[in-house]
């Protein structure tokens, strides 16, 4: 055997040992699908899926991921009875592709791949919070549509019982969850973005206090000749008292807002102060020279009197 087909036969051996099994390719797609752009997970799915060419792998990699992306994402799906849209979150999740909807009493069957509803039952007594609950419940879902109607442009919200739903007088603690959604999403113009928002809010029936957490996360993709991604969170608490529902509602819902709105001013004021903090510091102050670029005066530089002069294409 000649020295350049053993080569040959070493470089195909090497080549079979760095073939990926199928579950490490899958475990691949898997990642770019859960980590694809707000919105944009149908366009990197059809991009896995030609790269793949492997309907198995992919088909097996989409039914993990889909389901991930959208209770990340908190994705909104129009009910097919167009009684509104579902949240698909895990406050909500009653079972794999089973999304309750507590504004409507309804529970959403969801097709995740699609991320389509594809029909829609009544919710049973088990899966709906008791009349005490609901009492505080639906007040502060009235009060939220209201904050998200005037806050976010075609936002979505849900308030779900999260925690002691069974609670049918005082003398318990139960815990209520606030969900906001809203995306914005123009893939013609290269942009992309998304809001969203959960909040927790405990109720302490013995020391008369309500206390919230909140998670925040803004996300924005820009692809236009180039890929700009933003993904920021905040995390914020704040407590207030016990009171009547109604009392309870307004006082969380302005908690929310307040907390929302402080965090996207300071978000705003990062980035109107860009250009003198953050860029101005990965420039350098100063070129090599130690000098100034005089842009009052660019004609005492000589460099393009060099060039034209070495190219010989003066006049």
């Amino acid at each position: 055997m000649s020295e350049e087909d053993q080569l040959d036969e070493e470089e195909e051996a090497e080549e079979e040992e760095e073939e990926l099994s199928d579950e490490q390719k899958k475990e691949i797609a898997k990642w770019f699908l859960t980590h694809a752009p707000a919105g944009e997970i149908q366009y990197v799915a059809k991009d896995v899926r030609s790269l793949l060419f492997d309907e198995i792998v992919y088909g097996m990699a989409a039914a993990e991921a889909f389901p991930l992306y959208n209770k990340a994402h908190m994705v909104s799906l129009p009910m097919p009875n167009s009684s509104g849209d579902v949240l698909i979150t895990t406050f909500g999740e009653l079972s794999e592709n089973e999304y309750l909807d507590p504004r409507t009493a309804q529970v959403a069957i969801v097709d995740h791949v699609k991320q389509v509803c594809t029909d829609v039952r009544p919710a049973t007594d088990e899966e709906l919070p008791s009349s005490y609950i609901e009492d505080f419940r639906c007040p502060l879902d009235a009060e939220i549509i209201k904050y998200v109607g005037e806050a976010y442009p075609k936002g979505v919200s849900a308030v779900y019982c999260s925690k002691g739903k069974d609670v049918d007088g005082p003398g318990s603690d139960f815990e209520l969850a606030v969900v906001i959604s809203a995306a914005r999403h123009s893939p013609q113009n290269f942009c992309n973005g998304s809001w969203r928002s959960s909040w927790k809010i405990k109720f302490n029936d013995e020391m008369r206090t309500m206390e919230l957490t909140g998670s925040l996360q803004v996300g924005a993709h820009y692809f236009e000749e180039g890929n700009v991604q933003l993904d920021a969170n905040h995390e914020c608490k704040d407590s207030t008292a016990f009171q009547a529902p109604d009392d309870c509602a307004v006082s969380i819902a302005s908690i929310i807002s307040h907390h929302e709105n402080e965090y996207l001013a300071s978000i705003e004021g990062s980035y109107s102060n860009l250009p003198d903090t953050t860029f101005k510091d990965l420039r350098r102050k100063l070129p090599v020279t130690r000098t100034l670029f005089p842009w009052h005066n660019t004609l005492q530089l000589s460099l393009n009197r060099d060039i034209t002069k070495e190219l010989g294409t003066g006049k």
